[in-house]
């Protein structure tokens, strides 16, 4: 029983096929039409249910599309059925990519406290606790964000692509940049480590591997949590 997983993020999409939960190959798609992206994957193999996460704003054309492709369609809201309790004050506001990206956490790490970190335009850091409930989190900007908005904002700071090494004091301005940014991310996070030392740690997300490299505490990188999440979601509506 093949299922199709599908996390449209604000940049880029993902999918994956899926046999129970193990994940396939993740194939990535940059475009605008992700409705033929899908099309192009299934063409010579439909998967039993296509679960989706997207934080993009699906129109009635793109389900009604991609509702042909397979024998069920679940697109993951507020109203889907999962094992895990959302405790989130306003749960209508809540990103379907962070509640999925809680949904592999606790599938890999059940019965255990975690944190997840996820790196991409934001920085969302998100936490469930041992009974499986996802009792909230926080947003900040992404690194490439940070950079972004440095450049946008002032008049005379350039825009830095994200450095493999950086120094710090900076003893240019790009330096400097770079290294605030940076050093303001890990600071960021070993703060949240250093406050929650009997957690779990799971990075995700594009800049995953850059900051676990750059920390001394024990982290575990899962580029593909949310696929992860997803692959649970397929499972159980291709069995109900």
């Amino acid at each position: 029983m093949t299922n199709l997983v599908v996390d449209i993020g604000n940049s880029s999409v993902k999918a994956s096929f899926v046999i129970g939960t193990t994940l396939e190959e993740v194939i990535r798609f940059e475009g605008e039409d992700v409705a033929s992206f899908i099309a192009t994957i299934t063409e010579n193999r439909k998967p039993k249910v296509i679960a989706i996460s997207s934080v993009r704003k699906l129109n009635q054309n793109f389900l009604i599309s991609v509702e042909k492709l397979c024998d069920k369609l679940i697109i993951v809201d507020r109203e889907t059925e999962l094992q895990i309790i959302n405790n989130y004050r306003t749960p209508l506001t809540l990103g379907t990519d962070r509640l999925m990206a809680a949904y592999g956490a606790i599938s890999l790490f059940p019965g255990k406290n975690c944190i997840i970190f996820d790196f991409g335009t934001a920085l969302t850091i998100d936490f469930v606790n041992k009974k499986n409930e996802f009792t909230g989190g926080n947003i900040s900007l992404g690194m490439r964000s940070r950079f972004k908005a440095l450049n946008d904002y002032t008049e005379q700071l350039p825009l830095v692509d994200t450095p493999k090494n950086f120094v710090s004091p900076g003893g240019s301005t790009r330096e400097a940049i770079e290294s605030g940014i940076i050093l303001g991310l890990i600071f960021e996070i070993e703060g949240y480590i250093k406050a929650n030392p009997e957690h779990i740690y799971i990075f995700t997300g594009g800049d995953a591997i850059y900051f676990a490299e750059k920390l001394k505490s024990s982290i575990f990188v899962v580029y593909n949590l949310v696929l992860m999440g997803l692959a649970r979601v397929a499972e159980y509506y291709a069995k109900s």
